[in-house]
């Protein structure tokens, strides 16, 4: 008689390990890569702050370029999914543009290390990810300009340059993430916190409708 062994448990286990590795590589990647830039980040580096061998990382990501572009496009990943909240909400310009905001800032608030990680990259004339920001971008970009222009031609909006208040928001909300450290010298305190946040909101809110709305106050 040939007993059939039972490999089903054993083979999630490893899966579930290979899995846990890669995400505390692409982790502890993304923690290097916005401290130190491209440059200042080595494999060796990224190995010792995951506590495992520079081999293992190799046999996940074939190069730290590979690896790097691997964490900038889980930074865009997030990014795009709070920038969607133009086009999803096109049929209410208001609460379209509350709800951008509000996303832009809690990914500041959540997701300090992509933040920097992708503003790193292009301070520095994105010189390994210009394509990818070409293509995934740009798109987001023209479909919000395309629901501003619609918006105008309903007359429920003033006519704008929205590509200009695009990157005049990304550049806003984004600061509370890679000016964090000057914020909190401005604002006296060790670390920003949620009415920090809620403060800046209201205040860009009301800016943004004012600027936008026809009817706002």
């Amino acid at each position: 008689m040939v007993t059939m062994r039972k490999t089903g448990p054993a083979k999630e286990k490893r899966s579930d390990n290979r899995e846990r590795l890669e995400q505390e590589i692409l982790d502890a990647a993304k923690r290097l890569f916005a401290q130190r830039g491209f440059g200042g980040v080595s494999l060796d580096h990224i190995a010792r702050e995951v506590g495992t061998a520079k081999q293992n990382l190799l046999y996940y990501f074939s190069s730290k370029e590979a690896l790097y572009r691997r964490v900038l496009h889980g930074v865009l990943d997030v990014w795009l999914s709070y920038m969607a909240a133009i086009t999803d909400n096109a049929d209410n310009p208001e609460l379209a543009l509350r709800r951008y905001i509000a996303g832009k800032l809690r990914f500041s608030r959540e997701h300090p290390f992509d933040s920097r990680v992708y503003a790193n990259e292009v301070v520095s004339g994105a010189p390994l990810f210009a394509q990818e920001i070409r293509d995934r971008v740009l798109p987001a970009l023209q479909a919000d300009i395309a629901v501003f222009n619609a918006w105008a031609e309903q007359g429920v909006c003033r006519k704008v340059d929205a590509a200009h208040l695009m990157v005049i928001l990304w550049s806003s909300t984004q600061a509370y993430a890679d000016f964090a450290a000057q914020i909190c010298l401005v604002l006296g305190k060790p670390e920003m916190e949620a009415a920090d946040y809620d403060a800046g909101e209201q205040l860009l809110v009301d800016m943004v409708l004012r600027t936008v709305m026809v009817h706002a106050g």
